[in-house]
């Protein structure tokens, strides 16, 4: 062998020989300190994953997500505990100064003021906290074994989020198809929100459809193989479920913004991944994610424990979802009086009252939908609405003003099944009705001749 010469055991390459008429060579700068799994995340990558971390923890644990991801009775105990409650009034009083009376009580809105408190107060909790744990912890390299864990808690936390919401699509809850009331009402009057939600209650295959993509969205995040794919489909829902609710002023543009960004958060690892094949073109290797545990042991039974809870999230929503539908919406039972009855003769205190306009105490139609409800509508279209109940053996209707006051007691008689008499007394009035039954099938939005048509010659726009 040339002594002029090594012989690199590694690459089999030789190795140049230091010429000796040369300096000593230039120092070169040394490399990027390298873990076990990867490379050093830079700083600004370490304090984003900080501060998400605290941000989206505190959120989920703080608001209606925590019952999404422990379907369990005891969760909703923890709801509005004391110390958050006084941050947020504290906040609301100190730092933006409101004066007028806002509450905890849960409306039915996602964007009260006490939801933009709170989110200002887990963002400065979060921040702060950020800034503690960056000083201190400011030579750990990575986060690579608390950010897997993290992941998993995000996509359960979204997950069944997506699920719940995605449930009550799927068995068309959420938007149900527009009811008697709503069917009279002019179309002017509604809002916004009133026209979203009527419209997709319209079609309901339509929002079963949405419900699907936002269970496969929701399911496939809870699948470890499939979660990237679960990420992708949410955002999309997400991107959706934003845009309508802010392009028609539904109430839940807050919740909805953090559910598009959780999805983002999932996604960002995989980015460059995507980028290279939906973009560029190119090759990408598989995914650098960590497993939860090396051992393939512990690593089978993590997998077998997240679909095992997955599927107990999709069971408990889809129990939930299918007893309202049974007991509240479509699915319950309807009023034996079933239907919209046009008042043709109506006697208060023994006096006939003409159809006019101007005439308040005068009902234009009575609406049966519920068994345990009646509804009246008045000449001027506003409606009142009681409690009832109806004995179909002794044709009397038990009506009622509020829960605790006293029953009045109409008698009916039916003649002909399109005809409806009533004889009874409300709020110390004589009440007599003589009524006839509306023909629902003359109403286009819910005529069974116009839902669905293959062939269409001309477009029925109306």
């Amino acid at each position: 062998m040339d002594a002029s010469a090594t012989l690199n055991v590694t690459t089999l390459e030789p190795e140049p020989v230091p010429d000796a008429g040369a300096g000593e060579p230039e120092p070169s700068a040394p490399p990027a300190p390298v873990t076990a799994a990867g490379p050093r995340w830079n700083l600004l990558t370490r304090i984003a994953f900080r501060l998400s971390f605290l941000y989206f923890s505190l959120y989920v644990v703080s608001t209606q997500m925590l019952e999404g991801l422990l379907p369990f009775s005891w969760v909703r105990t923890l709801g509005g505990l004391g110390l958050m409650q006084r941050l947020v009034t504290w906040t609301g009083s100190h730092v933006f100064h409101i004066g007028y009376q806002y509450s905890f009580q849960e409306t039915g809105s996602g964007d009260k003021t006490v939801d933009y408190l709170l989110a200002f107060v887990l963002l400065t909790m979060a921040g702060g906290m950020t800034a503690i744990w960056s000083a201190v912890d400011r030579r750990r390299p990575d986060y690579r074994a608390l950010n897997k864990w993290f992941r998993v808690f995000l996509r359960f936390s979204l997950g069944s989020t997506m699920i719940s919401y995605g449930m009550v699509k799927a068995i068309p809850l959420q938007m149900p198809a527009p009811g008697l009331q709503r069917l009279l009402e002019p179309f002017g009057h509604f809002s916004p929100m009133g026209v979203l939600w009527s419209s997709i209650g319209a079609s309901t295959s339509y929002e079963m459809f949405a419900g699907a993509m936002e269970l496969l969205g929701g399911v496939l995040l809870v699948v470890p193989r499939f979660a990237t794919l679960g990420a992708i489909v949410t955002f999309a829902d997400a991107v959706q479920i934003f845009t309508l609710n802010m392009t028609y002023d539904v109430p839940v543009k807050l919740f909805s913004l953090h559910l598009l960004v959780m999805s983002l958060l999932l996604i960002a690892p995989e980015a460059g991944r995507l980028a290279k094949v939906l973009v560029l073109n190119r090759t990408a290797g598989p995914s650098a994610q960590p497993p939860l545990f090396r051992r393939p042991s512990l690593a089978v039974v993590a997998i077998a424990v997240q679909l095992v809870y997955g599927g107990y999230i999709v069971w408990t929503n889809y129990a939930g979802a299918r007893q309202n539908w049974t007991q509240r919406a479509a699915g319950a039972p309807k009023s034996p009086l079933y239907g919209i009855w046009d008042i043709d003769v109506m006697m208060i205190d023994g006096q006939t009252r003409l159809p006019l306009l101007t005439d308040y105490a005068r009902w234009r139609r009575v609406l049966f939908q519920a068994p345990t409800g009646i509804s009246f509508q008045r000449m001027d279209n506003s409606f009142a609405g009681y409690g009832a109940k109806i004995d179909m053996t002794a044709k009397t209707i038990a009506v009622t003003a509020a829960p605790n006051a006293p029953a009045s007691t109409f008698t009916f008689q039916q003649p002909v099944p399109e005809r409806l008499i009533l004889d009874g007394s409300l709020q110390g009035h004589a009440i007599h009705i003589d009524a006839r039954l509306f023909d629902r099938e003359s109403l286009l939005l819910v005529s069974r001749s116009r839902q669905f048509n293959w062939i269409q010659e001309r477009p029925f726009n109306r």
